[in-house]
């Protein structure tokens, strides 16, 4: 593993509202028990690859910054650099933050909210669709991320099911309708490695 640099992203373990069947978006609720033991054994899959990470990319959402940590804290990397930005957060679900799945299919429908969740491009009231959550995510991954991966360095981003599947959708090349497809696991590593171009040369998910 010494010749190729590594990113590798985490979707932060199971939250309170994931396990209420909440809409969270940019609201901030704790991990559960299990979603700590989620983060635990993540680090614990991260620190059989003996990865020496240069920086932590996360969100400004504790649910990821307390993931991230609990992963740092299980391969004994604390010391590296942190960077928190909104950029990486969860897209946000507007109106729909904080009700419980089924109760928004009383209240609208569940052809419009299962469009809300699988378009690409159409946003619930007052919230983001994928492709907004992608055009802040993107250009951050691009100028701030990217550049130290091609420089070497090994990052880990502990981020948002939609976040991360922006950056997938980029890394892996995928469609509109396959990154609407793409269902990324809470607490489950996935690891792209670098030679030198802004495209990766291998992809492994830990959690197949």
């Amino acid at each position: 593993m010494k010749n190729k640099n590594f990113l590798v992203l985490v979707r932060h373990g199971q939250s309170e509202w994931n396990a209420k069947n909440l809409f969270t978006g940019w609201k901030d609720p704790d991990l559960t028990s299990d979603g700590t033991k989620e983060a635990i054994n993540a680090g614990s899959l991260i620190k059989q690859k003996d990865i020496q990470f240069s920086m932590m990319f996360t969100s400004a959402l504790k649910r990821a910054q307390i993931t991230g940590q609990i992963i740092l804290n299980n391969i004994k990397q604390t010391d590296i650099k942190i960077e928190k930005n909104q950029a990486l957060n969860e897209r946000d679900y507007g109106d729909l933050s904080g009700l419980n799945k089924d109760d928004a299919r009383k209240k609208w429908g569940e052809e419009q909210v299962h469009i809300w969740r699988r378009s690409y491009d159409v946003p619930p009231p007052g919230g983001e669709s994928l492709k907004d959550t992608a055009e802040r995510v993107l250009p951050y991954f691009n100028n701030f991320i990217l550049p130290k991966i091609m420089q070497g360095k090994n990052i880990l981003v502990a981020a948002h099911g939609n976040s991360l599947r922006s950056l997938v959708m980029q890394l892996d090349n995928l469609s509109k309708e396959e990154v609407i497809a793409l269902e990324i696991p809470t607490g489950a590593p996935i690891i792209y490695s670098f030679e030198g171009n802004e495209k990766p040369t291998f992809k492994e998910n830990l959690f197949e």
